[in-house]
């Protein structure tokens, strides 16, 4: 009796699983992202409106009694609740001396890693919501096709998203500013380029225009469509696809900072070596690279267990490799990140204020967005600087 020929699994059944799973989670996006969920911000507290603002008991009270800013309302427990909006305008007007200065422009930040799973979108928007509570404006964009940041907004990149929401007429060259894509979101303060698959055209695109122009900077690109945007916002914050790609240079040669969101583990460390090497090869190939400058460059251990043996090895040699550019913030792995996660947010997005779990995993998120501030701060002086000499 001849045994029978195991012969394997065809392409057909590797497509058909790939839209059984993309069904599965379209119909989870769906139900949680569904209009009647729409995503909102939480209600602050008074206790969140003294930390952002430095207020201690008795100011905050002086202040609430003189109405000069909005006094929320009392709710449960007596306690007095804000909003969001309510919540900013506290703190542009008691850190009004932490903001962009008059005559300088936003700061850009490529959020970057060519590893994928080291928590790269979820840093992105948190670090957007961590600055837009410090009274930051800020712009994000994603360029990534998966469009895994716009649905952290809580936008269906499949079914919301249209060419024109994207990057990708910026790129065709129909559009020489990317104002056009600019939508807001439902975090105040933070507005959104959203991205979806149809993206992927983007690389096409920009290899096309190359072949077609032999002149042409496809690097440029972006940074040039972000130049009328620059005096509307003061952060810039832009998550890249895990690849080097045309769109990742693009955000990288945009950029005025970069933050490499790191796992402490030896694989994610290997990786990152390669990184900055094959970005170095490639930039080293483009015309006037060597002009470029980077106000800062900034390592961050994210998915930290502080007892995990192996990781506190790996955070020693990230300690040696990258010296002072390792930030002195551990993004932890923690309980409340996961359950974020799993509901399409952050930490940022759960009741602050009001657990105390929550409250340990926002304060790793709070020191990120104070850290990122202060470079904010030192580009702010570097501008104005040069605006001088000039």
């Amino acid at each position: 009796m001849d045994a029978v020929i195991d012969e394997g699994i065809p392409l057909a059944e590797v497509l058909a699983q790939a839209g059984r799973v993309q069904a599965v989670v379209s119909q989870v996006r769906g139900a949680m992202l569904a209009p009647e969920n729409r995503k909102t911000p939480p209600r602050f507290y008074t206790g969140d409106v003294m930390n952002l603002t430095g207020l201690d008991k008795n100011a905050m009270d002086v202040a609430v009694r003189k109405r000069v800013l909005p006094v929320g309302k009392l709710g449960a427990g007596n306690r007095r609740e804000f909003t969001l909006e309510e919540l900013q305008s506290w703190v542009r007007h008691y850190r009004a001396g932490a903001l962009r200065p008059a005559g300088a422009h936003a700061v850009t930040i490529a959020v970057a890693n060519f590893k994928g799973g080291v928590t790269k979108t979820t840093t992105a928007l948190t670090l957007a919501q961590g600055l837009s509570l410090r009274g930051h404006r800020v712009l994000v964009i994603d360029t990534d096709p998966q469009g895994s940041l716009t649905t952290l907004f809580g936008i269906l990149p499949d079914t919301e998203v249209r060419r024109d929401d994207t990057m990708l007429p910026l790129v065709e060259g129909a559009q020489d500013s990317l104002r056009y894509a600019v939508r807001p979101t439902y975090w105040s303060g933070i507005d959104l380029v959203a991205a979806a698959p149809l993206l992927f055209g983007a690389e096409f695109e920009l290899s096309g225009r190359m072949v077609m122009d032999a002149g042409f900077q496809y690097w440029r690109v972006l940074e040039l469509g972000l130049q009328e945007l620059r005096t509307d916002y003061d952060v810039i914050i832009m998550d890249t696809p895990p690849a080097l790609s045309y769109m990742t240079i693009n955000v990288l040669m945009a950029a005025d900072g970069i933050l490499m969101p790191l796992p402490p583990n030896a694989l994610d460390f290997a990786s990152s070596a390669q990184f900055w090497q094959l970005f170095g090869d490639l930039t080293a190939r483009l015309p006037a690279a060597q002009d470029k400058r980077f106000d800062f460059i900034s390592i961050l251990p994210t998915r930290v267990e502080t007892t995990d043996a192996a990781g506190s090895t790996v955070r020693e040699w990230m300690a040696a490799a990258y010296a002072e550019k390792l930030l002195p913030v551990e993004i932890p792995k923690s309980a409340a990140a996961g359950a974020a996660s799993a509901n399409f947010g952050t930490v940022y997005d759960e009741a602050v204020g009001t657990s105390r779990t929550v409250r340990r995993a926002t304060d790793a998120a709070d020191r990120l967005a104070d850290a990122i501030g202060m470079h904010c701060i030192k580009a702010w002086r570097r501008q104005l600087a040069r605006g001088a000499a000039a």
